[in-house]
């Protein structure tokens, strides 16, 4: 049976006070009666353009903001003041855009270990947590080293840690590629997909790569700070006109084979490839 790690119920949020806009100040919300929930063990992956409301949710899971209207519940847990706020950051963790803007220490090992310090975690318990976070994150061999010394993908690694470290069940990830090279996010992506896979942690990815999306259980699609689509990745990506009208791409073999009369179901290179080379056969 499904259990339901985190759940939004008639979500709006604004980020200026409301009743300003009695004083002729037009003040749009940045979600609007957004409800939405992410089960335990679940990948789910949330697209938006610019502006479409998803960092913002990302936010919420967290309790970094509060709605200004409806709930935000993790494990039951509605974050209404600091206690309860801390309560749902041991459960949800963040890993943000700009890893420089989340290391805090001058070595590796040094950074992951302050967030379970911060929980008064005792110090025998923290080596371990930090030594399996880096291994899980396969920056073990680097742990004595400098952080801005590494690379970007590396250095998200290094942050990717520091949550798992805190042994949060669910992290979310805030476009966690967006400044990092090709190589950078894949090492990342492999990392994230194996948290989930191999040690079960829930993943919410918010991101603008379409790419990075197919391999999720579903696909979140927002617009104007509306949850406005989502399923399988295969069904979302199929409705190629509709996602377009929202200002998105598909993934990149999905518009090839559709380019080419094949179809619009193909969601990565491997299908795409397959696809093609049944078609030419068949055409011999």
């Amino acid at each position: 049976m499904s259990e339901k790690l985190i759940e939004f119920k008639n979500v709006t949020m604004f980020y200026n006070d409301p009743e300003e806009a009695e004083a002729g100040e037009n003040i749009a919300p940045a979600l609007t009666d957004v409800s939405f929930s992410v089960e335990k063990g679940e990948f789910v992956a949330v697209l938006g353009h610019n502006g479409s409301g998803k960092s913002t949710l990302a936010k919420l899971c967290n309790a970094i903001y509060e709605p200004s209207s409806g709930t935000v519940s993790v494990k039951g847990i509605i974050a209404d003041d600091d206690e309860k706020a801390d309560e749902v950051r041991r459960i949800v963790g963040m890993v943000f855009q700009n890893p420089d803007n989340q290391i805090v220490a001058t070595i590796v090992e040094d950074d992951v270990a302050f967030g379970p310090e911060n929980l008064g975690v005792e110090p025998k318990e923290i080596r371990r947590r930090v030594d399996e976070a880096l291994k899980a994150v396969n920056m073990y061999d680097h742990r004595h080293r400098e952080p801005h010394k590494l690379s970007g993908g590396q250095k998200q690694r290094v942050a990717i840690a520091g949550v798992l470290a805190m042994q949060t069940e669910c992290i979310v990830l805030d476009e966690p590629t967006a400044m990092l090279d090709p190589m950078g996010r894949e090492e990342v992506m492999q990392t994230v997909h194996r948290m989930n896979k191999e040690m079960g942690i829930t993943v919410v990815l918010i991101t603008h790569f379409m790419d990075e999306a197919v391999k999720a259980d579903r696909v979140v699609i927002m617009s104007g700070g509306r949850i406005v689509m989502q399923g399988k990745p295969r069904e979302v990506f199929s409705k190629v006109e509709e996602l377009r009208s929202y200002g998105l791409d598909v993934p990149q073999s999905t518009e090839l084979c559709r380019n080419l009369g094949f179809g619009d179901g193909v969601l990565n290179v491997d299908e795409c490839v397959e696809l093609i080379a049944e078609k030419l056969g068949g055409a011999r």
